[in-house]
C-alpha cells in the first residue's frame, strides 16, 4: 500500500503507475506496481478516515502536536500499522480548530 506524499490518501494503481485517489498526484518515482493489488473495497478494519468530512470526534486528542496551517495545539488522531509488525505505528492527525490532516510516523 503506498500513500499520497502531498495529502495522505492511499495510492491505486492506474496505467502502470500509482495515482492518488484524494488528490490525482502521480508517484514521482518509477514503481513495482505489480507488487501493489487495487481493490474496490475495504472492510472497516482497514480504512483509514482521509475524507475532509470524515468524523474525527471521539477519537482521542493529542496536546503534544502544532498544526503546521494554522498553529493549534490540538488535534484528534488515530494510529494505524501502514508497514511491517517491526516498525512503528503511524499516527493520522486532524486539527481541531481548523481541520487540517497530516500523518506522523515515529
Amino acid at each position: 500500500m503506498q500513500f499520497c506524499d502531498d495529502c495522505g490518501s492511499m495510492m491505486k494503481k492506474q496505467d502502470g503507475v500509482m495515482v492518488c485517489t484524494g488528490c490525482g498526484n502521480r508517484a514521482e518515482q518509477a514503481v513495482d506496481t505489480e507488487a501493489f493489488v487495487s481493490t474496490e473495497e475495504q472492510t472497516g478494519d482497514e480504512l483509514i478516515e482521509t475524507t475532509e468530512d470524515a468524523n474525527f470526534e471521539g477519537k482521542p486528542t493529542a496536546n503534544d502536536v502544532t498544526c503546521d496551517d494554522c498553529g493549534h495545539g490540538e488535534a484528534w488522531y488515530t494510529i494505524k500499522q501502514t508497514a511491517s509488525a517491526d516498525e512503528p505505528p503511524t499516527r493520522f492527525f486532524k486539527c481541531k480548530e481548523c481541520g487540517y490532516r497530516w500523518r506522523e510516523y515515529n
